[in-house]
């Protein structure tokens, strides 16, 4: 069995974005320190699930770890 690589990087919520369309969900644009000055931005489902299964949102300023694995 092959074993998974992985980074962690750490980055903030920059800013919540709305969709004019009510069937689309709304947006955490998170900024990535220390990535590529053209890459930093990526913008995900502001739609969680914490530890105890309840969805969560993210707000902006809120510090997150995003991680990445192949």
């Amino acid at each position: 069995m092959t074993e998974q690589t992985s980074t962690t990087l750490h980055g903030t919520v920059e800013k919540i974005i709305t969709s004019s369309d009510p069937s689309e969900p709304e947006k955490a644009q998170i900024a990535i320190e220390n990535a590529d000055k053209l890459y930093r931005e990526i913008r995900i489902e502001n739609t969680l699930t914490n530890g105890n299964g309840e969805e969560v949102n993210l707000k902006k300023g809120a510090a997150v770890e995003v991680t990445i694995e192949a």
